[in-house]
Formats: structure tokens, sequence, C-alpha cells
């Protein structure tokens, strides 16, 4: 018994893939102090008096999963606002949602579809139209952002933006009129999605009181989907320090759920080098904790270098302005050993870029510079080669399992057979991590991103990738955890089931080894723990779930339709008054106990009647006792 090392908290009875090949399995796990104190030899440490003991009854345990790319800080400002198409099954289904909020939404406020879906995913295989928004949402302003490619205002939002017939395109945009000179609703991306992400910038904001708790949300959406940390990639709009001050004040009040290393991106063109140099003053790499710090620079370095894809249009040229620009931001950050991060889309681009990367190289070594690319779809085994001499990594997101479709119409199915070569990246020892992007063209739920690398599968269900450049299911997890911790220079700190390392990992709903590989994509988290802490928790864990939060604003879009593919059951028992959090977890467990038909009955008789569940909780199994 090793009495001075009481654990806080030991797991037993599972199934534990720790990715340690000291021992890849085991059945038992004590923590202690927020860091994992021993793997398969638990009872070693049952007998302190503060010890908790959770039997995992045999299910499948994970570390963390780590997003390498995501735009939380961003994304939790706004994400009780946005109405979520990601997963939902029929455009039919999208736009009865589409409709209800509508309804629910106060004058002055909008309706936002912000990304993460793609037509594709419908039965219909389509996209809305115009006509179908406006009968949806007569009156209340509607923004639906399609990838990065267009976005649809109805009428309302067009008169709340002020675009009429004497509107003049923006630089780089398209506003669509009709014969008579009238804008339809179609904003075009053309050459960059600046006109999109400006409109969607003039829409009102959440207060503060509502931005905290928004985030909140987000970070507890991402837990029950098995998320632990993130690297965020900062974004359009989302300046430094002004809009890090509500994850900040959550950091302080000790609220945070997820791991966020932050890049700072800049926002002036022109000026981007005077961005980063002010930045230098006031923070730097590693600065903060192991739930927040800043990890460096980009993923927009200049404004030149932005080779924002979408493929429906030409890849653009890059202006000439590229290699000055870019060289000067590049010297200054590797001179203050400054990590940073590109986004890089083509491989012309690409060649362009590892040029000055070179050229800055001979003159301020990149030696021990966690630097990389993101995407990367279109690299050139060329330029994988100068990208491992020069020491980055390459940051891969499933942005091809929505989009997929569209580079293949432009470009055929052979150049899709590597977009992006991750298999080719493993081969030559580049640091390679996994993601999504989300959520303005791909939807955060990890589970999505694993069923793409493995399946090379787009979420439409079209195969784009030969076996050859698939990955083992263990391999796409080992992407989703350590590989990812490469970039944010925390190797060896997470991303294994480590004695030492941090204590973050997720029991799943169903065992990701073993499950079809069409169900890859539907797993979720029944217990979360980060930090030796448990975020999320339902099913047989439920009675340690952490208290449920209000949602805020009262009209949110998620306190009615939850987070990512909840089944319109449930959103029917919520708009019927259950709160979303215990419908979404209890009903797809309900499910799973094999209850459907009592499931079915409490829905029925909820919403014919607009009564609560609580009238007939313990009609049913014991996913209703609360």
């Amino acid at each position: 018994m090793k009495q001075s090392k009481y654990a806080d908290l030991v797991l037993h009875n599972g199934k534990i893939t720790t990715l340690d090949a000291r021992y890849p399995q085991a059945k038992n796990m004590a923590i202690k102090d927020g860091r994992i104190l021993g793997v398969d030899d638990a009872e070693e440490y049952e007998q302190g008096p503060g010890t908790k003991v959770i039997d995992l009854k045999g299910r499948r345990v994970i570390p963390g999963l780590n997003d390498s790319h995501l735009h939380v800080i961003r994304g939790g400002l706004n994400y009780n606002m946005e109405l979520r198409w990601d997963g939902v099954p029929s455009l039919a289904d999208a736009l009865r949602m589409l409709k209800e909020q509508a309804q629910r939404t106060p004058p002055g406020q909008w309706v936002r579809v912000v990304g993460g879906w793609t037509e594709f995913q419908f039965a219909e295989r389509r996209m809305p139209t115009l006509e179908e928004i406006n009968e949806a949402a007569p009156e209340t302003p509607v923004f639906i952002l399609h990838l990065y490619c267009r976005a649809l205002l109805n009428k309302a939002a067009l008169r709340a933006c002020g675009y009429t017939k004497d509107t003049p395109n923006p630089p780089g945009g398209e506003i669509q009129h009709d014969s008579q000179g009238n804008p339809t609703g179609l904003l075009i991306a053309r050459p960059n999605a600046t006109i999109l992400y400006a409109t969607l910038a003039k829409g009102p904001k959440l207060p503060p009181e509502h931005q905290l708790n928004s985030t909140r949300h987000f970070m507890r959406e991402l837990n029950r989907l098995g998320l632990t940390s993130i690297i965020d990639a900062g974004g359009g709009f989302q300046n430094y320090p002004e809009d890090y001050a509500v994850v900040e004040e959550l950091h302080k009040r000790g609220e945070m759920t997820l791991r966020i290393a932050y890049n700072l991106f800049t926002q002036k063109p022109k000026q981007e080098k005077e961005d980063f140099a002010r930045w230098i003053k006031m923070t730097g790499p590693g600065k903060g904790d192991d739930f927040f710090r800043c990890n460096g620079a980009g993923e927009m370095l200049v404004f030149s270098a932005a080779d924002f894809e979408d493929f429906l249009e030409p890849r653009p040229d890059l202006p000439a302005t590229l290699e000055g620009e870019l060289k000067d931001v590049v010297s200054l950050l590797a001179a203050n050993k400054w990590p940073f991060r590109l986004h890089a889309t083509y491989d012309e681009s690409i060649t362009r870029f590892l040029n000055v990367f070179e050229a800055v190289n001979r003159e301020t070594p990149f030696k021990g510079l966690n630097w990389f690319f993101d995407h990367c779809e279109t690299i050139s085994e060329r330029n994988l080669e100068r990208v491992r001499a020069l020491g980055g990594g390459i940051a891969v997101q499933h942005r091809m399992a929505y989009q997929g479709e569209y580079f293949m119409d432009r470009y055929g199915q052979k150049a899709a057979e590597r977009t992006p070569p991750i298999r080719r990246m493993l081969e030559l020892g580049i640091p390679v991590g996994a993601g999504t992007d989300a959520t303005r063209v791909a939807s955060y739920n990890p589970w999505v991103s694993l069923y793409w690398m493995v399946t090379g599968k787009t979420v439409g269900g079209v195969a784009m990738y030969p076996e050859k450049n698939r990955l083992s299911r263990e391999e796409a997890l080992r992407l989703y955890t350590q590989g990812s911790s490469w970039f944010s220079s925390e190797t060896g700190k997470k991303g294994a089931l480590s004695p030492g390392q941090l204590a973050d990992f997720v029991v799943l709903t169903d065992d990701y080894f073993s499950v079809p590989e069409e169900k890859i994509k539907g797993l979720e988290s029944v217990l979360t723990i980060v930090g030796g802490k448990i975020v999320h928790a339902t099913s047989d864990f439920i009675s340690h779930a952490p208290p449920a939060l209000p949602v805020l604003p009262e009209w949110s879009p998620v306190k009615v339709f939850g987070g990512y593919g909840a089944p319109l059951d449930i959103r029917k028992a919520a708009h019927a008054g259950v709160p979303v959090a215990q419908t979404h977890q209890h009903g797809t467990e309900c499910r799973q106990h094999g209850c459907m038909s009592s499931w079915n009955q409490l829905i029925n008789a909820a919403e014919s009647a607009r009564n609560r569940y609580a009238d007939f909780w313990g009609t049913g199994c014991g996913c209703f006792a609360f």
C-alpha cells in the first residue's frame, strides 16, 4: 500500500487505451492533484479517506481529445446566439428549426446559422433557396453562412445591413442583384470571405454576462464530445486583448472546463508587423498556465498571404507584396522566439511561403521553434520535404469532409486522393495534429473528423481517399491527442494516460475501436475529466455531473435545439419544456437501454399537452431518475 500517495480519484473496471507503449491497455487508473498517479495499479491507492472511486462498467477510456485548430474564443462569444445545423439530417428539418427560432427571436436580434454544415449532409442534397428562407422568417433577420463561399440573407437581414441596389460591391466580394438591380440576399466570396465576415459583424452582440454564459456552454458542448484541450487559431474580428476578456474572466473564476492555448491573429492590413510588435511587448509564448496560455502568432500573419479556399472559384493569385510583407513579420517572430502558424491551402501558395521561411531561416534559424502550416490540402511532395527540413509541422482538419464534392467537381477525383496527404506526412516524420477548423466551415465535432481520417469519406458519404491515404483508428486517435500536443509545445505533458501527465481523459458511449465505421461519427462522452475534475457526466455517471447551467439569453437556440446532432425527438421534448441538457443526455441513453417505447410515450405526452417531463419521470427507465 502506497500510504503516502493516496489518490483523489480512482477509476476501475474499464478498457483504457493509454497510448503509452509501456502499457497500451489498462483496466484501472489513479489520479492525484490533477495528474495521472498510476495506471493498472489503482488498488495501491484506494485506501485514502478522500478518494473517489468510479466503476467504469467496462467502457472504453481514451486520452482527452485535443483540437489543434479551433476558433473557440470567438465561437464562445456567439455560441448561444447561433442556430446550429451541424448534424441535421434533412433540409426540411433545418428549415423547421429556422422558422421556429425566428418566431422565438425578439426584435432587433438575428437568427444566425454560422457554418458547420453542408447541403450534402441533407437527405435532399441541396441548398435552401432564398424563397424558403424568406418564407420561414419573413420579419426576423436571418444570416446563413455556407463554407467560405457564400452567405444567404433574407429580406429582413438585407434591410438590417443597409444593403440596397445602390450598395457597391466591397473589395473581394459580390452582392448578387436581380434583373431590377435589387440585392437578392446572396453574398458571394470572390476571392475571399471578407464580405461574409464583415456582414456577420454587423449583427448585434451579446452583453458581457451572456457572453460568459455562452462561452461556458460552448466549452461544455465540446466536453460532451470528448474534447479536453484545443489550440485557438484566432480569427477575423477577434482583437487582442479586448475579445479575450471573457475567457480571461472565466479563467480567473476557475470556470474553464477546456484547456486553451491561443494564437494571435493580425487584424490590420498593412499594419501586421505593428500588431505583432505590440503584442510581443504584452505577452509571449507560454505565458499563462495549463488552462489558458499564449501559444504564438497566426493563423493570419499578413493579409497578402490569405489563400482562403473556395472550391467553387478558381485558386486566387496572391499579390506580389506577399514576400516582403511576410518576411518582415516572420523575421520579427523568429527573432523573438515566437512560434507561428499560417493558413495554407494551395501548393502554389505554400511554395511562396516556404521561399520566405527559408530566407528568414538563413538569417535567424528556426531550430526549436514550433512553427507550422494549417490545412495544406494540395501540398506537394517537394514542399513536404521542405517543411521537414525546416522543422515545421502541419495541422490538418476535416474541411474536405464538407467541401470534397466541390473539390472533385473542379479538380477531379484523382487530385482529391491526397487532400491532404496525411499518410505521407507521417512517413516523412513531420509532426501532424488533427482538428476541425470549426465553426465556419466544418463542425466542431471531433468524431466527424476522426471518421473522415479513418474512412476517407465526406459527410455526404462520398469516398475520396484510397486506403493508402487513410489512417487506422489508433493512428487517427494519436493525431487528435499526442499529435496535437506538439503544436502547443506540450509534448509529454498531455496526450497519453501515463504517470505524470495531465489527468485529461474521456469515457465513451461505445467502443471507438470496435464500432462499425459509420458509427464513429456518432460517438460521444459519458464522462469527461479535465485535470482530475469531472466536467461532463451522463448515463451511468449522471450522479457525478456538474451543476446545470442556465442558458442566456432566454431566446437562445441552444436552449431549445441543443448542440451537435441532437435528434429531432429530443428537440421536440425540449420545446415541450424539458431543459435540453437533460433531454439530450437522457434521451440518447434511453435508446441504448432499449426503452424507445417509454421514450416515445413521454415525448408524445409532453408534446401534446405541453407539460414538463417531471409529470412523467419514473414511468420509463432509470434515465429519467434525476
